[in-house]
């Protein structure tokens, strides 16, 4: 189909002329092939009358997908009611689902009390999308008694995007544009403070809603002297138990960055086989069932020769079944904590000030590939590198909020937040590396920031006096 070439032969003029000539219209529906028939139904526009009606409704019955929904289109367009029982037929039975969904989307558009019960009978339909805008139709009269019960009752629909839409739309919290004063805000006592203490422990003394952003990497299971676990399920109950304190001390609709990848634990002796844990992916489910979104996966690519080979013994024998690639990506799992607003909610919650300080440059990553090298550090074996925690900082808050990291380390998130004007709050267990936070962080809120960021090193017990918790 030359659409160039169409463009010249059916001008806006010829168009609307077949619009309001159904004979015409009926001469030309049956003298051309699909793909024109396709191109002017796109092109129709607004119809004012309903010269179009009985050549559109011809097209119903076209074996090609495309004309059938577009017929569907056309003809909502007109608002009929007496094309209720056709949409209602089509919505139905029609072979294909695109077409059945704009079959019902075209009865909500009557707004006819009507067109309640077909739209109330859609509900039962198999297609989710089906069933969503069925409901879209209802919505309009959710103030009927009836209406309303059955709206209320897809709270528990076995599909996400229904149950979504019924506690979203029927609570009216999704068009929400109230401003929460304490969206913005957070308790001053978190402020660039560093607890050293047991995560678990120390999240029992931070308030409901605190957070703004939490990027972390848990340690690994049984990978590193200070991550040593009974079981693997031990390790998952323990992840499990602090992410959910990370759910209630974040504020709503914030994220939440997961940097994990699956890890080997090596063999025991040659008459063992090493072990792979597929930690992002069993983390999931526990996260989805905890109240987190999950919103993208991004993939931290490093290169190769900075990873363990694992391909040496394959490059030589070239046998199959023993083929074993370097590992060059971890993840980044972003979850969103879930919420029945908007993400245009929580960007409303900020003034025109903060918005534009917080506005990222042009070289931003386009895609959900990133090529960081990574970075050794003396103390710690496993550290962010900085490059990392200052997109993961610039693309998921703004300037000035609160930057919180479970598993502080040597204190990475705290310099990136530093460098883009965040606010940061990192608990650590392991004594060495509270003091190479000192370091760090000291060192470079005196060199480049003054006292605004200037870090607090605190013990769990201190912690607790001034949370004012007993």
């Amino acid at each position: 189909m030359n659409r160039a070439l169409l463009n010249k032969q059916f001008d806006k003029e010829t168009i609307e002329h077949l619009k309001i000539d159904a004979r015409a219209l009926t001469q030309f529906l049956s003298e051309q092939n699909e793909g024109t028939i396709i191109f002017v139904l796109e092109k129709f526009g607004r119809l004012n009358n309903g010269c179009s009606i009985k050549p559109l409704l011809e097209l119903l019955s076209s074996e090609n997908d495309t004309i059938r929904l577009l017929s569907v289109r056309n003809l909502a367009k007109l608002r009929d009611e007496s094309l209720l029982d056709t949409f209602s037929r089509i919505a139905r039975k029609d072979d294909s689902t695109e077409v059945r969904r704009e079959s019902t989307a075209a009865i909500g558009r009557l707004r006819s009390e009507k067109s309640i019960p077909k739209l109330i009978e859609l509900l039962a339909d198999n297609d989710p999308k089906v069933v969503v805008q069925a409901m879209r139709g209802l919505l309009v009269f959710a103030s009927k008694g009836k209406v309303n019960k059955v709206l209320k009752s897809l709270v528990n629909h076995p599909n996400e995007q229904v149950r979504e839409l019924a506690e979203s739309e029927v609570n009216r919290n999704y068009q929400s544009k109230q401003i929460d004063s304490n969206h913005v805000k957070f308790p001053s006592y978190l402020a660039n403070t560093v607890v050293h203490g047991n995560v678990l422990e120390v999240l029992d003394y931070v308030p409901d809603e605190s957070i703004h952003l939490t990027f972390t990497s848990p340690p690994y299971y049984n990978a590193r002297d200070y991550s040593i676990y009974h079981s693997y399920e031990q390790y998952l109950k323990f992840l499990e138990n602090v992410f959910c304190r990370v759910h209630r001390i974040t504020k709503e609709g914030r994220f939440f960055v997961l940097n994990t990848s699956p890890i080997i634990i090596p063999r025991i002796s040659r008459s063992f086989s090493s072990k792979r844990f597929p930690i992002p992916y069993d983390i999931h489910p526990l996260l989805i069932n905890i109240g987190w979104e999950f919103i993208d996966d991004i993939v931290w690519v490093k290169p190769e020769p900075s990873v363990k080979n694992r391909n040496a013994s394959f490059f030589r024998h070239r046998k199959p079944l023993g083929y074993k690639p370097n590992v060059v990506s971890e993840m980044l799992m972003v979850y969103r904590k879930r919420t029945n607003k908007l993400i245009d909610w929580n960007m409303r919650q900020y003034d025109s000030d903060t918005i534009e300080e917080s506005k990222i440059a042009d070289d931003y990553e386009t895609t959900n590939i990133w090529k960081i090298d990574p970075v050794y550090d003396k103390v710690h074996s496993a550290v962010f590198p900085l490059e990392l925690c200052q997109k993961v900082i610039s693309y998921y808050s703004f300037v000035n909020d609160l930057i919180f990291d479970p598993f502080g380390g040597s204190g990475t998130l705290g310099k990136a937040a530093i460098d883009l004007s965040r606010h940061y709050f990192l608990t650590e267990k392991e004594a060495k590396y509270v003091n190479r936070m000192k370091d760090g962080l000291t060192g470079k809120t005196d060199l480049f920031s003054g006292t605004e960021f200037k870090p607090k090193f605190i013990k769990l017990s201190d912690f607790k006096r001034l949370s004012g918790v007993d």
